[in-house]
């Protein structure tokens, strides 16, 4: 867990106040290095859960990934895809996978060239223990309720869509708004 500051003053509202008496308010400024804490605070939380399962959140990924597939296995390329990662974080995190023994590793009889990721039976144990030690502490959010959580998920949607993640959907009337 990431060791708590325990400041008697919010760091990034001062540099905020800061920021803006030298160069002039920038709300974006004081969201992004919110952003960013927020990011190590969870990722602490996370890797605290997943380290006693010998996962990192990447390898937890790959392996929920291995599960929602409909036969256990996915080609690389697609875990890249799905994961948004480049082609050598994948072999990265499918090796140490496999080193671990919870995934093996097979040619995809589709491509003659590309290989498949398998979840094993062992595998499939660990990623049950991890995701119910991570629902236990809400993946590090239990300061939020289920609508918090929602509205940071669609505040960060357009970031996500700008990217180029996926592509947003065209409105379908009344429907999309919930009528």
């Amino acid at each position: 867990m990431a060791k708590p500051l325990a400041l008697d003053f919010d760091p990034i509202a001062r540099a905020d106040e800061l920021w803006a008496r030298r160069w002039g308010a920038v709300p974006s400024m004081a969201a992004i290095t919110s952003i960013m804490r927020a990011h190590q605070i969870l990722l602490s939380r996370v890797d605290a859960v997943l380290k006693p399962y010998g996962l990192t959140f990447a390898r937890y990924e790959a392996l929920v990934l291995l599960t929602f597939s409909r036969t256990g296995e996915l080609s690389l390329s697609k875990i890249g895809e799905r994961l948004m990662v480049h082609p050598t974080s994948v072999t990265n995190t499918v090796d140490r996978l496999e080193r671990a023994g919870l995934v093996a590793r097979r040619p995809n009889p589709l491509d003659g060239r590309g290989v498949l990721a398998a979840i094993t039976g062992r595998g499939r144990e660990v990623v049950e223990g991890a995701t119910r030690g991570l629902m236990s502490v809400e993946f590090g959010l239990e300061e939020y309720d289920a609508d918090q959580c929602r509205e940071v998920f669609d505040l960060l949607r357009p970031l996500r869509v700008a990217a180029g993640d996926f592509t947003e959907p065209e409105a379908e009337g009344p429907a999309r708004d919930g009528a």
